[in-house]
């Protein structure tokens, strides 16, 4: 008896340390086109500017609009699907944002784009907690690694801005945003392989009863409530300043980098390439680090080293701009995808909480940041707005006093 209990729990062990790679590429690629979907409309910006005569703090209510539609639904699609996950919901999501981008292509005026926009940012609300749960059934004892995978996907579909307005939008113009749609659909394609896995992953863990709500079996060992309150607190004001200033570099460096430096709207994509595309090297190393020396440490270096560069990049001379802004990309993305999953630690239990909170509060915070830094640049300047928000990452000291996290497995 007791041998079959042993070899029940060796069995359910193995189970748990199984790292399912096809299902984690996978969603990390719906990532990667779900937010090159988002990116549409940052890489649109300079169209904007031009072809509807928006002003700055126009522009920043575009970015609000998108990002708070899809952090204040977070939390919320995270919280409902922790009670009752819904695997087939990523598709109409998916579907939703197809609507959006199609609208944008021929959007004439703010308010449609503020609609278009709307549509693309529940999209996002509903893939961002589904998505993070399918990872984290994946992940087997590689929790780190399977979220910088998935990571990296939505990073690397967020660097891909840049690049749109340089080969499409200048060329195309606004029109061009209906190429959009086939990301919609290749994204489709992919979920129709995943949804019936995770589907099968629910049922595989008794998560159907008929009239309970379902959530996914996962250990919940006690951590005290008050290390919660404590560490979501000081986590979340760390991804607010974070979020500020990724704000301030992803909206409005491009800008900055004409006034400043006499660019042209395609020479200015290109900084702004380095920060994202090296971002994305950063968040996958930093889950590779972090299941090795810890979350609470890698966050600690990925947050205080950026404060040097950041200081730095609105005094430097153009040549320096380069290697500054794509090292200042490296060392602040590799913590992010690591906070997610610092956050699902210190809350057991609540993995669609945990991730829409921390992912939706970023969204949210950068939403904020767009609105308030854009109306700034409008009466003061560009300028004064990056060398004000270069002070942000020092918030990123308050690291230290993160309470420690659980045990690597």
């Amino acid at each position: 008896m007791n041998s079959s209990k042993s070899h029940g729990a060796s069995v359910k062990a193995t189970v748990k340390s199984l790292t399912v790679y096809s299902i984690l590429f996978a969603v990390s690629a719906v990532h990667m086109l779900n937010d090159s979907m988002q990116v549409v409309v940052s890489a649109l910006f300079p169209i904007f500017q031009s072809s509807l005569q928006l002003s700055y703090a126009q522009i920043g209510w575009i970015a609000f609009t998108l990002n708070m539609t899809s952090s204040v639904m977070q939390p919320i699609v995270g919280s409902w699907s922790d009670r009752r996950p819904m695997p087939w919901l990523l598709i109409i999501g998916m579907m939703c944002s197809m609507i959006g981008i199609a609208g944008l292509s021929f959007a004439p005026n703010f308010w449609i784009v503020i609609c278009c926009v709307i549509g693309i940012g529940l999209g996002s609300a509903v893939f961002h907690p589904e998505g993070s749960r399918v990872v984290y059934l994946a992940a087997g004892n590689k929790r780190g690694l399977a979220q910088s995978i998935y990571q990296v996907g939505g990073n690397f579909g967020s660097s891909l801005a840049p690049l749109m307005t340089i080969f499409i939008f200048v060329p195309l113009g606004q029109r061009g945003a209906i190429w959009g749609t086939l990301l919609a659909a290749t994204a489709i394609g992919i979920l129709l392989y995943v949804v019936p896995w995770y589907s099968r992953q629910l049922a595989q863990h008794g998560n159907v009863p008929k009239k309970k709500a379902a959530q996914v079996s996962i250990d919940k060992p006690s951590i005290p409530s008050k290390v919660v309150y404590i560490g979501i607190g000081i986590l979340l004001t760390i991804v607010f300043a974070r979020s500020w200033y990724s704000a301030a570099i992803g909206n409005y460096y491009q800008f900055f980098a004409r006034e400043a430096y006499n660019l042209t709207i395609q020479q200015a994509q290109i900084p702004l390439y380095l920060f994202m595309i090296f971002g994305v090297v950063g968040t996958f190393f930093g889950g590779m680090l972090a299941d090795r020396i810890g979350r609470r440490t890698m966050m600690i270096s990925s947050l205080v080293g950026s404060i040097p560069l950041a200081l730095l990049l609105p005094h430097l001379p153009l040549a320096w701009i380069y290697p500054v802004i794509a090292l200042l990309g490296l060392i602040l993305q590799s913590g992010f995808s690591v906070s997610v999953v610092y956050a699902q630690e210190i809350m057991p239990g609540k993995v669609g909480t945990a991730s829409g909170l921390v992912t939706g509060f970023a969204f949210g915070m950068g939403a904020v940041g767009s609105v308030v830094l854009g109306s700034v640049a409008d009466v003061k300047s560009m300028e004064f707005v990056m060398i004000a928000t270069s002070l942000l990452p020092l918030i990123g000291l308050l690291s230290f006093v993160l309470p420690k996290d659980r045990a690597r497995d």
